[in-house]
């Protein structure tokens, strides 16, 4: 697909406001060289064991792209025979990378963009044991039944969705008694999130021209009160901030590659650079448990909207993957 009939699809299917997803996935149909190495597979930021060894190359980087999926997915304990959730799912590379490391996995990859699916129905191919789809669906309101799940994975794509704590609540519903809960994501500093207050006047283009609608307002600490109110309990938080700072170079390099908003893209991600290397944006990687004895508190469905409990779902659960 390429060309007026990608552009067409766009039009007639995309109901989120994601500027850089739009120009990567036309690149990435076009093969264009650097990006389909950098991105081909993974849209996130990288991790490096040692940053003062990344050669800044976009080979580099999806290497460490993988490592961070590996990363994310071993503090979750990720295991042999689990139903697995990859949630914000892009084009599959979290589950691809499951698919290869794990037997006798159910995973299921959910994205509200139908684009994205598409490209990870092509590119990723359950092996004998394990079991892989992709579903089409809001991460605040999940198109799954209660206890579907032993695993729930957000990696770099909460700061997106509109409510963290509906999120949270929905991830807390989908998960089986003991299930686990891994987020990575950007945790503000106490000091930096007043501030944050204002994103619109300091990143307002960049987040209208590339980033699409983000929220980086979430502390850790709201994230723990978050998950409690959602009867989650907080079990760990990594902090690897230091091991992800040589992505920021990259996506200087990037910006340029991908011919949107070249200045406010830079101007974005050196700001974001900024914030990480003076400790006032932290990279981090929380889990959480389901924890049955909490009764979740009942969340408003919207800004000023009547509270209300979680909604149960009447499909039946997703079956454990049997080896063939």
């Amino acid at each position: 697909m390429r060309g007026g009939a990608f552009r067409a699809l766009k039009k007639a299917r995309v109901s989120v406001h994601l500027p850089y997803f739009d120009v990567l996935l036309e690149r990435l149909e076009q093969s264009h060289p650097a990006l389909t190495t950098a991105f081909g597979r993974h849209v996130h930021w990288g991790y490096w064991d040692r940053a003062d060894q990344a050669d800044g190359s976009m080979t580099d980087f999806a290497q460490a792209a993988e490592r961070m999926t590996r990363k994310v997915c071993t503090a979750a304990g990720a295991s042999n025979g689990e139903r697995i959730l990859d949630v914000g799912c892009g084009w599959g590379g979290t589950m691809a990378s499951l698919n290869e490391q794990l037997c006798g996995v159910a995973l299921t990859g959910l994205n509200i963009d139908a684009r994205q699916l598409e490209r990870a129905e092509r590119l990723v191919r359950a092996r004998a044991s394990n079991v892989v789809r992709f579903q089409e669906g809001d991460a605040c309101a999940m198109p799954f039944a209660d206890g579907s799940f032993d695993l729930v994975i957000a990696l770099e794509c909460a700061f997106h969705f509109p409510s963290r704590p509906r999120f949270l609540a929905e991830a807390h519903r989908v998960l089986c008694n003991g299930g686990r809960l891994v987020i990575a994501d950007f945790l503000p500093s106490r000091v930096l999130r007043p501030l944050l207050g204002a994103q619109e006047l300091v990143l307002g283009r960049y987040m209208q021209h590339v980033l699409g609608p983000a929220d980086a307002s979430y502390t850790s600490q709201r994230y723990k009160d978050a998950a409690r109110s959602a009867g989650l309990l907080f079990s760990d938080e990594t902090d690897i901030t230091a091991r992800t700072l040589p992505t920021y170079p990259v996506l200087r390099t990037v910006a340029g590659e991908m011919g949107m908003y070249d200045a406010t893209a830079r101007f974005g991600v050196k700001a974001l650079e900024l914030a990480s290397r003076a400790r006032l944006l932290r990279y981090a990687i929380l889990t959480f448990q389901r924890d049955d004895q909490t009764v979740p508190r009942a969340i408003s469905s919207a800004p000023g909207g009547t509270a209300r409990r979680p909604r149960a779902h009447s499909e039946s659960p997703l079956p454990r993957a049997e080896a063939s």
